[in-house]
């Protein structure tokens, strides 16, 4: 098994993706971590975890994310998926500055926080990866609000972070993925877009599809599989980049 005796906390471990990511971990024989804030949905993943550890952290809290470590220990993986509160379907021009700002505060404060607190960990042992993800919208979405700039900054830390940290045997790598269908339900993108429905959501994704040089979507399953090759040692020498799992819509 990749992960084999490796610990790995998962922020955002409730979520859907936050939830595939961290059952694969396991599955490839990591000890995990689930945190968020919301112990029911934390559970409900645990409940698919053999030993799984559920705490309940906002990772917008510094003390509250470093205090969390250290009871934790000796850490070799930290992937964020936190949601940041994004708020799209809107031209920039017609957006409220709170929903424009939000997914760049919260995605920006809540990368930072938990990668240098487990980067302070993992340089200490000289070993470790820091993972992140986002939509690779950095380079251009329209009717993205907030989302494209909260991009940029995450790409720009775990950069900074991949120089800083290499030296000291710790890795920083992130996942571009966008348009994961089994994510996109009314539910969750409601509280994005109060407009949808199924069938704008289903225009959507193929619209997405439309763009993507492989003409097809990225499954749940792909991505999992992804992070945990990334968060092996056989990525021990991929750092400071993203891997584009959007099925080639940005480029790498």
């Amino acid at each position: 098994m990749l992960l084999t005796d490796k610990t790995a906390v998962v922020y955002g471990a409730g979520g859907s993706i936050g939830g595939a990511v961290a059952r694969a971990f396991a599955t490839e024989g990591a000890r995990v971590h689930l945190v968020g804030r919301t112990r029911e949905t934390l559970e409900a993943v645990a409940a698919d975890i053999k030993d799984a550890e559920v705490a309940v952290v906002d990772a917008l809290d510094e003390t509250a994310v470093t205090e969390h470590l250290a009871r934790v220990g000796d850490i070799d993986v930290s992937f964020n998926l936190v949601s940041r509160g994004d708020v799209q379907g809107l031209p920039i021009t017609e957006m409220p500055l709170d929903d424009f700002l939000r997914p760049v505060l919260n995605g920006t404060r809540a990368n930072f926080i938990t990668a240098r607190a487990a980067a302070r960990r993992m340089a200490e042992r000289g070993s470790g990866v820091v993972l992140t993800l986002n939509s690779g919208s950095a380079h251009g979405s329209p009717m993205m609000g907030g989302t494209g700039p909260a991009d940029a900054a995450t790409d720009s830390l775990v950069r900074n972070l991949a120089m800083e940290l290499g030296p000291r045997g710790v890795r920083a790598v992130g996942l571009w993925a966008a348009g994961i269908p089994e994510t996109l339900t009314v539910e969750k993108l409601g509280k994005v877009n109060p407009d949808l429905n199924e069938a704008a959501i289903q225009g959507i994704l193929d619209h997405l599809s439309s763009l993507r040089m492989t003409r097809r979507n990225p499954t749940l399953a792909e991505i999992t599989a992804t992070a945990v090759f990334l968060a092996s040692d056989h990525a021990a020498s991929i750092t400071g980049t993203f891997v584009n799992v959007t099925g080639g819509m940005f480029p790498g």
